[in-house]
């Protein structure tokens, strides 16, 4: 039997999810539905029902400084590969050691919102920060090998974007990141309730692009690994 909501409940509902939206457009271009919504804390990016942050059992503040300290003792020039809202490269250029982050951000209807986000301001306007509006993938393919200290590898679902999950990028990574340098893969648990191991995936392409000492972070949603 179909449950229904009375129908002043339903509007209830309905009204109280439009006041989450601080703001929504639709884009003809890439045909995808553009949300900044409300949380308890920084607001969260969502793309046609897709949220670009984690939510269950955290937000996007507390989930960014998870992803951060995963990376341990950050330091020198660093790779934010997916810029988004710019909130985990705000947090790495805070870190004193850090001396440069580049980010890439391929969508320009998400820099119109992080432009209009003040928690985002700083991914502007922050000194540390060189923010390139691009794909990752093309702008890795001109920077020399052994760039960067550490990576910080925060992708959307992989059904939104799922190169970004493939060895061949894997390996793009692989190269730009000195050795001994450090990667924090963020890939969340899709798949978990119906007994799917995302990240087992996840470590078996990482390991087959170079990478080594492999290990889950429970506590970022992720995985770390190591370029020996």
């Amino acid at each position: 039997m179909l449950f229904k909501f009375p129908a002043e409940e339903f509007h209830r509902m309905a009204r109280a999810k439009k006041r989450d939206v601080l703001i929504g457009f639709f884009s003809p271009e890439t045909r995808r539905y553009y949300r900044l919504i409300k949380t308890s804390a920084w607001p969260a990016l969502e793309i046609s029902g897709f949220r670009m942050h984690p939510m269950q059992g955290t937000d996007p503040k507390r989930s960014t400084e998870e992803m951060v300290s995963a990376l341990g003792g950050v330091q020198g020039k660093v790779l934010d590969t997916c810029a988004g809202l710019g909130y985990t490269a705000i947090a790495l250029a805070q870190k004193p050691a850090v001396k440069e982050v580049m980010t890439f951000e391929i969508d320009r209807n998400v820099l119109e919102i992080a432009k209009r986000n003040p928690q985002s301001e700083k991914l502007f306007s922050g000194q540390k920060i060189k923010l390139l509006q691009g794909d990752v993938s093309a702008g890795l393919c001109g920077l020399p090998e052994n760039y960067f200290d550490a990576i910080l590898h925060d992708p959307p679902t992989v059904k939104i974007a799922g190169e970004l999950y493939r060895v061949e990028f894997y390996q793009k990574l692989f190269k730009a990141l000195k050795p001994g340098g450090i990667l924090f893969h963020y890939t969340g648990s899709p798949g978990e309730k119906r007994g799917k191991d995302f990240q087992a995936g996840v470590m078996r392409r990482l390991q087959e692009a170079g990478f080594s000492e492999l290990e889950r972070a429970p506590g970022a949603q992720g995985v770390r690994a190591t370029k020996k």
